[in-house]
């Protein structure tokens, strides 16, 4: 077998020897790091695809349109207001952001499913 550099070092389990330059000074103060602001607002992608609005579904669904969010399935709600559900979390995040403080928080009452026959 020809010997050659990269034979005597291959499959050698292989040590490093530092000369402790590559650590810390602890004689030395530290320096202090800069800060970086963070962005001014985030969008942040809800995760789930429903929205309960305080407005009737007419509003509901000119707004989907002039966002180009895609509707899977809309609602009214018995208290009033709609329940729209979307294709995609990321449409949410825009209908969210367009209805601002006319989205509904929390749990909202809903009518059952009835199947039709």
């Amino acid at each position: 077998m020809p010997h050659d550099d990269l034979s005597l070092h291959r499959n050698r389990g292989a040590r490093v020897v530092t000369t402790g330059a590559d650590k810390p000074d602890v004689n030395k103060p530290a320096v202090d790091k800069q800060v970086v602001a963070k962005p001014a607002a985030e969008t942040v992608v809800p995760i789930s695809r429903a929205v309960n609005v305080s407005v009737e579904q007419p509003q509901v669904v000119a707004m989907c349109k002039k966002h180009g969010a895609t509707i899977s399935a809309i609602e009214t709600l018995p208290s009033g207001g709609t329940r729209v559900v979307l294709m995609n979390s990321a449409d949410a995040a825009k209908i969210i952001k367009a209805f601002g403080s006319k989205v509904l928080t929390g749990t909202v009452a809903r009518t059952h499913w009835m199947r039709a026959v």
